[in-house]
């Protein structure tokens, strides 16, 4: 059974359903994450080592059984030699 703090409310009385919206916008996350540690032929032994982690971290968190903190994605940014933004959007 759900109760009103599983959605959030947009205009027109639209419901969302938190869960979903959170499990889209990790996975496509971890996806940027990933691609960018392949583009640089990064393995996660590699990653972990210079974002001064556990390897176990990366591996969870890439296979999303992970809930990431910011400070996890801002370590593992700064590892790859990038930097994390983060906007909302309007949605369509």
């Amino acid at each position: 059974m759900r109760n009103s703090m599983d959605y959030i409310y947009t205009a027109g009385d639209q419901k969302i359903l938190i869960e979903a919206e959170q499990n889209g916008t990790r996975r496509s996350v971890i996806e940027q994450y990933i691609r960018c540690r392949k583009q640089q032929g990064m393995t996660q032994a590699e990653l972990a080592k210079r974002a001064g982690l556990p390897r176990s971290n990366i591996t969870r968190f890439e296979s999303g059984s992970y809930n990431p903190s910011l400070e996890l994605l801002v370590r593992i940014a700064a590892a790859l030699g990038m930097s994390l933004q983060m906007q909302l959007v309007t949605k369509e």
